[in-house]
């Protein structure tokens, strides 16, 4: 292997490269051939492969079958995407680019040709070290508007599935007792008084998303996980941002987690059920938190004792009703399994 420069990085396969503004036609693994032999096999493009969410939905996409694109913010990026999967997966790429979120032209040469964006980027380091600021919430914002225009310019066809979060449903700033579903939207002044930086940022995103796709004509579903939980690659530091407010989502019935590899799988069969009229908002969870107990487990099991509990053991068995609903994506995903199975 060469020497790294500072416009892109050689590997054996696939190859990673980085896409200059002043040269941004830059044919990466023959990522912008855009045949018909692509469009035939579907090439889609994941935003922050070395993600783990991220990481999970290549997985899922390339095991059916899809042709599969991916970006990376920096180049260093690669060395993290290469602890999540392994060389074969890899190996299976059509592509991976170094693209910008802040930067459109990059973007709109990365998700050129393909049949469908799915945007999970997030700003939160991977290494769980910087957290998640009031900054990053515009940052958030503002790349998802980016990600939505390039997908109406470039696209071949224009689908983006964006991953938002259970985040930018619960908090809607009022003490109504009502169940929380795909109809519920997080209140944004309410985030900034309370410091919720990370549903700030999910919620606006969101919100952006879905008024610049409007712009666009881009076809637009959203996903919105829970904390998302993976036992293979725990990492605390990255819950803290979700958990901020725990206390008051386990009180209300809202604490709801997820296993990353079924969250990514729902978001295939959001993109696949698309097909077929999927569209809107999709809360995605496995697990609401009702117990005390449950709690306890979960801080345990992320090494952050006390964040949830406050370090109360008390009445570890008594119930707390959940308030909310995933029942969309339940049926869609039930709807799928049926017809997979035909």
């Amino acid at each position: 292997m060469r020497k790294m420069a500072t416009e892109e990085l050689a590997v054996l396969k696939p190859q990673v490269r980085c896409l200059r503004e002043e040269e941004q036609k830059v044919c990466v693994n023959n990522a912008f051939s855009c045949g018909s032999d692509a469009r035939e096999r579907k090439l889609v493009c994941v935003t922050s492969g070395n993600s783990n969410l991220g990481s999970h939905i290549v997985k899922a996409l390339l095991a059916r079958g899809y042709l599969v694109r991916v970006t990376i913010q920096n180049q260093v990026d690669y060395e993290d995407m290469k602890k999540l999967m392994r060389d074969e997966e890899i190996n299976q790429l059509e592509g991976v680019v170094v693209a910008k979120m802040g930067t459109l032209d990059s973007l709109c040469e990365a998700f050129r040709g393909c049949h469908a964006i799915f945007h999970t980027s997030s700003f939160i380091d991977p290494h769980g070290i910087s957290g998640y600021s009031e900054q990053m919430a515009f940052l958030e914002a503002e790349a998802a508007r980016n990600v939505i225009e390039a997908c109406g310019r470039a696209a071949y066809a224009k689908r983006c599935i964006f991953t938002s979060s259970l985040l930018a449903a619960i908090w809607t700033g009022d003490n109504e007792n009502k169940i929380i579903d795909e109809f519920s939207w997080t209140n944004e002044e309410f985030c900034r008084e309370n410091k919720l930086w990370l549903a700030l940022g999910k919620t606006t995103a969101e919100m952006t998303c879905w008024r610049k796709s409007k712009e666009m004509k881009v076809n637009l579903v959203t996903v919105c996980p829970g904390l998302l939980m993976d036992a293979s690659f725990p990492n605390a530091n990255n819950s803290v941002p979700y958990l901020k407010g725990g206390k008051v989502m386990l009180k209300h019935g809202h604490l709801a987690v997820e296993d990353a590899k079924k969250a990514a799988e729902a978001h295939v069969y959001v993109y696949e059920a698309m097909d077929y009229g999927a569209c809107g908002r999709y809360l995605c969870y496995g697990k609401v938190v009702r117990k005390m107990s449950e709690a306890i487990e979960l801080e345990n099991g992320l090494k952050i004792h006390g964040l949830l509990s406050g370090g109360r053991h008390e009445a570890l068995d008594e119930e707390i009703h959940s308030m909310l609903s995933n029942a969309k994506l339940v049926r869609l995903i039930r709807g799928s399994q049926k017809l997979s199975c035909k």
